[in-house]
C-alpha cells in the first residue's frame, strides 16, 4: 500500500537469511495499513461479540480536542468498501459529527476498486464529497485526474498534531496533502491456535529461524503448521513484503516498490528462498500448496481455530483484521493468540496499510469532516467499539475494548516512521492489485513450484516493467 520517504532510525540487516542470534528486538506492528482494500479490499469489520474483539463500550464519553464550525443545512456524502459492523461503526463516527456541527451525512457504499466507483460518480456529475481510498496509488491517481482537492490549513494542523511524520507523507502527492489516514492496518502479525502451541510445546518465534523451528515442533505432534489462503493472491504479497523488508531493509524496500531495482535483483533472490523454507515443504501447509490455493482468506483464519485439539492448521499470517474471521467461541488472548511476523535480518518487519479520507467536492463541509476524521475524538468512538485500528498517536490505549487490540495499536505507534506501507498497494493496479494477474498470479505459480526461483523473478520483473512502464 505505501512507500514513504520517512527515515528509519534502526540498524536493518541486508544479508540473506542465517541463523543470526536472538539479540533483536520484536517486530513493532503496524497497521494499515487498512487496508489497504489493498488493492482488494483488506478492510476489517469490526465485531460487537468478545471473541472476535468487538465491544459495546460506551461511545458517548468523547472528549473534544477539535474545533469544528457550525454547517446547519449543510448535506455531506461519504463513499467507501465498509459493510457491515464496520461500516455501522464508521457510521456512528459520522453521527457525533452530526451532532457536533449540524450537518447531514450520508454514507454511500463503494464497490471495489473504489476508485473506479468513483471514477463513474465523476463522471455521472456526482461525485460525493469524500471518498476513503485504500492506497496511496489510489490518492494518486485522484490526484492526477483532478479529482481530488488539497486539504486545508485546519485539517493540516490537526495531521501535524496526530500523526508521526510518516502517515502525513503517505497521504501527499508532489509533497501536497490529498489524503487524512482515518484507518489503519497491520500486516506483520501470525495468529495462533493457543491450545495447538501448548498440546506441541511450542513458543512464539521472534526470529525466522525461531519460526521454522516452531513449524517443526507443531508438525511432530501431528498438525499442519500453516494455513495459507492462496486463493487470494494478496496474502502471499503480505508473506513477501514481511520477508523482504526485514531481509533486506528499508530503502531495498522503496526501491522495489518504485521499481528503481529490478525484480531480478539478488535482493528478490534472497527473500523467494527464505519463503520457499515454507512454502516449499508442503506438508507444512493446510491442504498443501494445492488447497492453499482453494482456501479464501476468511476460510485461513477460520481453519485455525476450528477442529478442536486437531484444527487443519495452528498459525496464519494475517493482519489484525483477521480477527473479524476468528469464531466468537474462540477468545482472542486467551484462545487465539498473536505475534509479530518474526525477523529475518536484524529487524522484524513493519508493514501497513490503511485507508485515507480524501475530499472530492471542496468546500467547508467537506474540509470539516476530514478536519474531524484527522482527530483523535473521532477515531476515539471507533476505537472502542473494536475491530478497528487508527495511526493517530494521540488516542488513548485504553479506549481500545481488549489486550489484544491495545497491544497491536501501541505497537503501531510506538513504531513512529518506522514501517513501509505494503508494497503491492503502491504498484500499478495492473501489477500488484488485480486477481488472476501481476504479482498475485506469479506468487501464487511460486507457492505451487517454490524452486523456480528464476523464473519468478524473470517473470516479476517482466510484468512489473510493463505496468510501470520502465
Amino acid at each position: 500500500m505505501r512507500m514513504t520517504s520517512s527515515t528509519i532510525r534502526t540498524r536493518w540487516s541486508p544479508k540473506p537469511y542465517t541463523a543470526t542470534p536472538q539479540h533483536r528486538r520484536a517486530a513493532k506492528a503496524a497497521a494499515a495499513v487498512a487496508a489497504g482494500a489493498l488493492a482488494l479490499s483488506l478492510s476489517a469489520c469490526g465485531s460487537s461479540d468478545e471473541g472476535s474483539g468487538g465491544s459495546t463500550g460506551d461511545t458517548n464519553d468523547t472528549s473534544n480536542n477539535v474545533t469544528l464550525p457550525k454547517l446547519d443545512g449543510t448535506s455531506l456524502e461519504v463513499a467507501a468498501v465498509w459493510s457491515g459492523t464496520e461500516q455501522a461503526n464508521f457510521k456512528k463516527v459520522l453521527q457525533e459529527f452530526e451532532k457536533r456541527t449540524g450537518a447531514k451525512v450520508t454514507f454511500v457504499p463503494a464497490q471495489d476498486p473504489i476508485i473506479n466507483f468513483i471514477g463513474s460518480k465523476v463522471a455521472g456529475g456526482q461525485p460525493p464529497d469524500i471518498a476513503m481510498l485504500p492506497q496511496p496509488g489510489a490518492i494518486k491517481q485522484a490526484v492526477d485526474k483532478g479529482w481530488a482537492k488539497e486539504l486545508g490549513s485546519e485539517a493540516v494542523k490537526e495531521l501535524g498534531e496526530n500523526y508521526s511524520q510518516g502517515w502525513q507523507d503517505i497521504g501527499k502527492v508532489s509533497g501536497k496533502p490529498y489524503g487524512v489516514y482515518y484507518k489503519a492496518a497491520n500486516k506483520s502479525l501470525i495468529w495462533y491456535n493457543n491450545q495447538v502451541f501448548e498440546n506441541a510445546g511450542a513458543s512464539e518465534p521472534e526470529t525466522w529461524p525461531d519460526l521454522l523451528n516452531t513449524a517443526q515442533t507443531v508438525f511432530d505432534s501431528g498438525v499442519t503448521p500453516f494455513s495459507i489462503g492462496g486463493a487470494e493472491g494478496w496474502t502471499l504479497t503480505d508473506w513477501f513484503e514481511n520477508v523482504y523488508l526485514s531481509q533486506a531493509g528499508p530503502e531495498k524496500y522503496d526501491q522495489l516498490a518504485k521499481h528503481e531495482i529490478k525484480w531480478t535483483d539478488p535482493s528478490v533472490k534472497d527473500a523467494l528462498t527464505t519463503l520457499a523454507q515454507v512454502w516449499g515443504k508442503p506438508d507444512w501447509i493446510a491442504g498443501g500448496a494445492n488447497g492453499a490455493l482453494q482456501t479464501d482468506f476468511p476460510a485461513s483464519v477460520t481453519q485455525v481455530f476450528t477442529g478442536g485439539d486437531q484444527p487443519k492448521a495452528a498459525m496464519v499470517a494475517a493482519g489484525d483484521f483477521a480477527q473479524v474471521n476468528i469464531p466468537s467461541s474462540m477468545k482472542i488472548g486467551t484462545d487465539a493468540k498473536v505475534f509479530p511476523f518474526p525477523a529475518v535480518g536484524d529487524n522484524g518487519p513493519v508493514v501497513s496499510g490503511g485507508d485515507a479520507a480524501v475530499i472530492l467536492q471542496d468546500s467547508k463541509g467537506s474540509q470539516a469532516l476530514a478536519t474531524w476524521l484527522a482527530s483523535p475524538d473521532a477515531a476515539s468512538i471507533q476505537a472502542k467499539l473494536g475491530g478497528y485500528l487508527s495511526p493517530n498517536k494521540n488516542v488513548p490505549n485504553s479506549d481500545y475494548p481488549n489486550a489484544v487490540q491495545q497491544k497491536i495499536a501501541k505497537a503501531l505507534i510506538d513504531a513512529g516512521d518506522d514501517f513501509r506501507f505494503d508494497m503491492s498497494d503502491q504498484a500499478p493496479q495492473a501489477f500488484g492489485g488485480t486477481p488472476g494477474k501481476g504479482e498475485w498470479k506469479i506468487l501464487q505459480d511460486f507457492l505451487k513450484n517454490p524452486k523456480d526461483i528464476a523464473g519468478t523473478q524473470a517473470k516479476l520483473e517482466a510484468e512489473a516493467a510493463a505496468a510501470y512502464g520502465n
